[in-house]
């Protein structure tokens, strides 16, 4: 039995059973390396999402403490695409726990798994877009997310999309949680500077760095580096530049692939300066390509793309294809 079935076997031990007397566990939702999350009833009859901490993480102080601060940065923001903590505690044998708002629907992670790893350019750039919105709001409260992935956000059966797990995000204006030379966030997605531990150079756009390789990955059902073990991925994240959308995927239209390629620059100084000029340069990239998105929720995101950063380009040359008859897993 590996740690996860062990992890997995312990939480479903849980079901049935009460947190602090307040929370029935009824059905587990699924199991982390940190966390279990379960479908539970509050003794008022509101129905929550309840994520107990594991009990072996529980005595590490500095993973507890973050745990519980997800509620307090979730909430600070107080956007429709985050998701509500309505309540924090611990349970009699010591474990923290957080309610949640309790949400029908799938992880984006699952909704491309669904789609044979790879799903279609409008979709994408919706997608895109709504979660722009969400990093606009969440910077404009001084927090970033620093772990933004495909299962880090919700597609719920509504329509909207919720982006959860604001555990490790670091408040700006606050002291660091974590220290220097301390990585935080996944492989796959995670910005050069947090590969490398270079905390004091963590900003907003390491989370624009994290959402172009989910986009990238959605796109071409490969992640930004080629690598054989995650360990290899996060050296190579920290001292190589991704691969660009352009050349992987030529039959992406190329306005918005540019988009999404200076999202993905090695250089921080190189990337969109922020969430808003980003969402700005994919609307219009997105009206070339023929796109149409949804009106701007507000007059703030009406803003001119920086003219440095060109966003019509000529087709490019690449002898690169995708073969969009054929469906793979990341790195096969």
């Amino acid at each position: 039995m590996n740690e996860l079935d062990e992890l997995t076997r312990r939480a479903q031990s849980r079901v049935g059973q009460s947190l602090r007397g307040k929370y029935l566990l009824e059905r587990l939702l699924g199991v982390g390396g940190m966390a279990a999350v379960y479908e539970a009833t509050h003794r008022n009859g509101m129905r929550v999402a309840a994520k107990v901490l594991h009990k072996e993480i529980a005595s590490d102080k500095g993973a507890k403490m973050r745990f519980l601060r997800e509620g307090y940065v979730a909430n600070r923001i107080g956007h429709p695409g985050v998701v509500k903590v309505l309540d924090d505690d611990e349970d009699t044998d010591g474990s923290a726990f957080i309610a949640m708002e309790l949400l029908d629907g799938i992880t984006l992670e699952r909704e491309w798994s669904n789609a044979g790893q790879r799903l279609p350019l409008m979709r994408v750039v919706a997608i895109l877009d709504e979660l722009l919105d969400v990093l606009d709001a969440a910077h404009a409260s001084g927090v970033i997310h620093r772990d933004v992935k495909p299962d880090n956000v919700f597609v719920t059966n509504a329509g909207p999309l919720k982006v959860l797990d604001f555990g490790i995000a670091r408040i700006v204006d606050q002291s660091r949680v974590t220290r220097s030379g301390e990585m935080m966030g996944t492989p796959e997605f995670v910005s050069p500077e947090q590969a490398g531990g270079r905390v004091r150079e963590v900003d907003a756009r390491a989370d624009l760095f994290s959402l172009g390789a989910v986009a990238f990955t959605l796109l071409t059902g490969e992640y930004t580096q080629i690598a054989k073990t995650a360990i290899e991925r996060m050296i190579y994240a920290a001292t190589k530049p991704a691969r660009r959308l352009v050349d992987v995927a030529p039959a992406v239209h190329a306005d918005i692939a540019h988009v999404i390629d200076v999202a993905l620059s090695f250089a921080i100084e190189d990337r969109w300066a922020s969430a808003r000029a980003m969402r700005a340069a994919l609307r219009s990239a997105a009206t070339n390509a023929g796109i149409t998105l949804g009106a701007m929720p507000s007059p703030r995101d009406q803003v001119d793309v920086p003219p440095s950063v060109p966003i019509s380009l000529p087709t490019p040359s690449s002898t690169t294809t995708v073969a969009h008859g054929s469906v793979r897993k990341p790195d096969e």
